[in-house]
């Protein structure tokens, strides 16, 4: 469709032909923006079809907490002014998406899942958020998130758990369950997510889209003028996606060195990503199904091994080994919740009864988490650092399964998994938080689907700063396996 000046200001979203037209909701960004800089469809075009299946499809899946489309149409509006003018518009020139519930977003409501900011409109975005609004992205809305990222599965006081597309009596995961759940469902081309512990790892799993957890420091963190500078111990904003060339293209955008985050890595943008896909022939690496026994499905376990031996069918060298973690997990949550409470400090003191039971445990096990704990817990990381650097040594990367199991029913993680008791809190992503700890860079990619019909992810875990070979990687796996291009049947 060639569009004009006229036909944007006299724009009617209402009954228009391309609403039928669903796949472009589950099309790529390079398709995307093929259609929008041939005038083939307009960015108003292209954000309403998005805003009329967020319309449609959230009440099932609540994976957006806000929407904000008249935000998004009047962007669109200025996208195309400049489009119509021959001026540059960004890599996500008119490509609408979706930014999690954590980040701040300037004049669009930001809760981070908990009521005590139900009604919190913010006047300055974060890092993430400018960066992406820098590259031309529309944002559609904001994607549910449990309160502050505090579990790995999407409750909150707002309303229902976040629901899985696959089945929407299932949980998306989380933290990230919001992001995942509205790019599974094509309910936006593209999502931010932010991994702490397993938070885009864990919902790419279980809905079935690829998700990145980058290097501690890749993608630089701020909180926001009024807030308290923290160190970021283990958390990493990065895309959720429905491919790993889209997850690659916004990755490029948010990473690079900030000022406001001292900790973020100086290395630009330009130089960090500086390969272009090879071949995996030859390439080294190391697997295993469990971390000191911890149990997995054995539907997980079978498509593990296809996994493997797909890298191997596409030559590269694999060997099971060992990864012991001990007690780590304890390590890391105190150390989490103890930076928590240190920004969160002044809620806990004065609204207790404004929080969810899990969030106010959480604030309370850091208020009581002592120096000395915290001293004994980074020398205990450092460990675990060293354990994944010797396997480096060898090997080029490290594959496990992301999850233990398939989705569980939305708010009930499993206490028992293949016949073993295990804790209800993180017994079903014991192969995440590791990472986190590690500062390493990982990868979940869907790898098969269950009996049932729900996604089954592999972690891909590369060496530290090894983005660029792990994309590489998982792009050969991703061709080969076709598995990402399954949608959800009832949101085709």
């Amino acid at each position: 469709m060639i569009y004009s000046t006229t036909n944007i200001l006299n724009f009617q979203p209402k009954g228009c032909h391309y609403l039928l037209n669903t796949d472009l909701a589950f099309s790529s960004i390079s398709d995307l923006k093929k259609l929008i800089s041939t005038k083939e469809i307009s960015p108003v075009e292209l954000v309403t079809v998005f805003v009329e299946r967020i319309q449609k499809y959230n009440p099932k899946l609540n994976a957006f907490l806000a929407i904000s489309s008249e935000k998004a149409l009047l962007s669109a509006k200025k996208i195309e002014s400049a489009i119509l003018k021959n001026h540059p518009v960004g890599p996500l020139g008119g490509i609408p998406i979706s930014i999690k519930d954590l980040e701040l977003t300037d004049g669009i409501k930001t809760t981070m899942g908990s009521v005590v900011f139900k009604d919190r409109v913010p006047s300055e975005n974060s890092i993430v958020v400018e960066r992406l609004l820098r590259a031309g992205a529309i944002i559609l809305g904001k994607t549910n998130t449990p309160e502050f990222g505090f579990l790995g599965h999407t409750k909150n006081l707002l309303g229902d758990d976040c629901r899985n597309p696959w089945d929407i009596e299932l949980s998306s995961g989380g933290s990230s369950g919001g992001a995942a759940s509205a790019v599974a469902a094509g309910l936006c081309t593209i999502s931010t997510g932010s991994d702490g512990g397993g938070s885009t790892r864990i919902p790419a799993s279980f809905c079935g889209v690829f998700g990145i957890k980058p290097t501690q420091g890749l993608v630089p963190s701020y909180s926001g003028t009024t807030s308290t500078p923290l160190v970021n111990l283990f958390s990493q904003a990065g895309p959720l996606a429905r491919s790993v060339d889209d997850a690659e293209i916004m990755l490029k955008i948010i990473s690079g060195f900030d000022k406001r985050d001292p900790n973020s890595l100086t290395s630009t943008t330009k130089e960090y990503f500086s390969t272009e896909s090879s071949p995996i022939k030859d390439l080294r690496f190391a697997w295993t199904t469990n971390f000191d026994n911890s149990p997995i499905s054995n539907e997980v376990k079978i498509k593990i091994h296809e996994s493997i031996k797909i890298f191997e069918d596409l030559g590269a060298i694999g060997e099971e080994i060992e990864v012991r973690v001990g007690n780590l997990f304890e390590d890391f949550w105190g150390m989490f919740s103890a930076c928590a409470y240190a920004r969160l400090r002044p809620i806990l003191e004065k609204s207790p009864h404004l929080l969810t039971d899990y969030a106010r445990k959480y604030l309370q096990y850091g208020e009581n988490f002592s120096g000395a704990q915290f001293a004994q817990a980074l020398g205990k990381a450092k460990i675990m650092k060293n354990t994944f650097e010797s396997i480096f040594t060898k090997k080029d990367f490290i594959l496990t399964p992301t999850m233990a199991v398939t989705a569980f029913p939305a708010g009930k993680p499993p206490k028992i998994i293949n016949g073993q008791h295990v804790n209800e809190f993180w017994g079903a992503f014991p192969f995440t938080y590791p990472v986190n700890v590690a500062g390493l860079p990982a990868v979940s990619i869907p790898c098969g689907f269950s009996d049932k019909g729900l996604p089954i992810g592999l972690q891909i875990i590369g060496n530290y700063r090894s983005e660029p070979a792990l994309i590489n990687i998982s792009r050969a796996f991703e061709r080969h396996g076709k598995y990402i291009s399954r949608r959800p049947p009832d949101f085709e």
